[in-house]
């Protein structure tokens, strides 16, 4: 760490806060605190953009940061917040069976992932070794989440998470995606979190809950 420079040591600070996000995100049982949790993993990434662009001096990443800001951080997370509200979820409690091995296993997903990135460091930095490796796990925790998780909306920050695990490799591996790409990417995460609030709504309308579970042990019958 002391032989990184500013711009690295500041990287490594922000890709711990991001990866400590999705350890909390896999501990927190209510919908609210999780949708803020997930607000602010994307305040980190917007943070990370700002400053991956001042460091290397390109003006596209600081459009992306503030995407990232607009989109992860405030619309996306003010959508699920609404439609928890009025779908009257605020208040439930999702009690995932076995937290702590939950969390034990996020813990070892953790270590593989740096196991994996080891070949890397024959190849690129320690800084790159690290944020790879970070990248990779909070790609698998968000992975975890939607696993143990049966409430739709759990699962679908779950889905969202593994989308920033991907996007902080690309923007502070390779100093960022062409734009066109970008807008593409945002573009695309908007319209499935749109999508996902009218499904919500459709499961609820048709079952009267969001328990995922309550799904698999539907049966047709015959008329």
């Amino acid at each position: 760490m002391a032989t990184l420079s500013l711009y690295g040591q500041s990287i490594l600070v922000l890709a711990s806060l991001i990866l400590f996000t999705s350890f909390a995100l896999l501990a927190q049982t209510r919908a609210l605190p999780l949708i803020r949790l997930f607000a602010w993993q994307g305040i980190l990434l917007a943070v990370t953009t700002a400053l991956v662009a001042w460091v290397t001096h390109q003006p596209h990443l600081y459009v992306s940061a503030l995407l990232t800001l607009g989109l992860k951080a405030l619309l996306i997370p003010w959508l699920l917040i609404r439609l928890v509200n009025r779908l009257g979820l605020h208040n439930e409690v999702e009690n995932p069976k076995a937290n702590a091995l939950v969390l034990l296993g996020a813990a070892a997903l953790t270590v593989f992932c740096y196991e994996i990135a080891l070949p890397i460091m024959r190849l690129s930095t320690l800084l790159t070794r690290n944020v790879i490796a970070v990248s990779l796990a909070v790609v698998l925790l968000g992975m975890l989440l939607i696993i143990v998780r049966s409430k739709a909306v759990t699962q679908v920050v779950g889905f969202m998470c593994m989308e920033n695990g991907l996007f902080f490799a690309a923007v502070v591996a390779t100093y960022g995606m062409p734009m066109v790409v970008e807008l593409g990417v945002a573009f695309d995460v908007l319209i499935a979190a749109i999508l996902f609030g009218l499904f919500f709504l459709q499961i609820r309308d048709s079952i009267d809950s969001l328990d995922i579970d309550r799904l698999s042990r539907l049966r047709e019958t015959d008329e």
